[in-house]
């Protein structure tokens, strides 16, 4: 009898866990379903009704502008920013874990003075202008496509991380391989590397949506449209329509048309989140791997 009892208790404990989990799902999705909403919504029916989590007056009128008057720029938009993605990733991720690996090598002379210049860097900056002189007059990033990528390309929490990780792996490991006759290179690539997938993985995907997400190195570093990231030429769009809308350019300039402000907000965080919506569930699980490796020491 207490055996039964104690089941339905597990039972009704479990069934209890799954309707508050369930509730939370709903909450966390019910911004992206509203934003979908909205988009998909004409904009007098959001003028009159307001926003709502089902389509009023559906419509893919919104859409329509953005892709018609834009349809070719926004696709080379993608195309710079996939790019920018990829290679600023890669490349993050071959610098931060070189570094991270040689500051987990305790033998390494003069570790813990490297391991302080980095985390200075995270207390103390020269501030923007001088930033954005040495980066334009000295390292020649104006126009260029390497400023969307290079001012990014290292992260000191990110290298902190990496480092947990390695410092984590077995020394024995390491001093296998060095009895073998490999010198430390060839360790970071053929033992620390291929034992730190996981870690690789969580930090890419940080670097990844850092990236995906950047506008503001466009805005500082870049006038040619022909390289202006997805999320940058979104809010020009964004910024061009509002300005239209609350009457901040001429009178006749806009036309006399009405332009959908509102559901063109939504419009374009859901181009701008899409495919970063489909990429993060099959990541997911390695990313909150990695986020707790070292996070608990035996």
């Amino acid at each position: 009898m207490m055996k039964k009892n104690r089941l339905l208790g597990d039972r009704l404990v479990i069934g209890v866990a799954y309707v508050f989990i369930g509730l939370f799902a709903l909450i966390c999705l019910y911004p992206l379903i509203l934003t979908l909403s909205v988009s998909f919504s004409s904009e007098q029916a959001i003028a009159r009704n307001g926003y709502s989590i089902f389509p009023l007056s559906p419509s893919v009128d919104t859409y329509k502008y953005i892709f018609v008057n834009s349809g070719m720029k926004i696709l080379k938009s993608y195309g710079v920013t996939i790019f920018v993605t990829v290679v600023g990733t890669a490349g993050a991720l071959l610098i931060t874990s070189m570094i991270a690996f040689s500051l987990s090598i305790k033998k390494l002379r003069y570790r813990n003075t490297l391991a302080f210049i980095c985390n200075f860097t995270i207390i103390f900056s020269a501030g923007l202008i001088p930033w954005y002189i040495v980066s334009v007059n000295y390292y020649g990033l104006k126009n260029s496509i390497l400023a969307l990528i290079l001012p990014s390309i290292f992260s000191v929490w990110n290298m902190f991380l990496l480092r947990t990780y390695f410092a984590s792996v077995s020394p024995a490991l390491y001093e296998a391989a060095e009895i073998d006759g490999a010198n430390y290179f060839t360790i970071y690539v053929k033992v620390a590397l291929p034992l730190s997938k996981t870690a690789l993985l969580t930090v890419g995907l940080m670097y990844a949506l850092q990236y995906w997400n950047d506008w503001w190195h466009a805005l500082i570093f870049v006038n040619d449209r022909d390289l202006f990231p997805l999320q940058y030429y979104l809010y020009n769009i964004l910024s061009n329509v509002n300005a239209i809308s609350s009457g901040r350019i001429p009178s006749g300039a806009s036309g006399n048309i009405t332009l959908p402000a509102e559901t063109v907000k939504m419009a374009i965080t859901v181009i701008t989140i899409g495919p970063i919506i489909f990429l993060f569930p099959y990541i997911q699980k390695y990313f909150v791997h990695g986020i707790m490796t070292g996070a608990v020491k035996e």
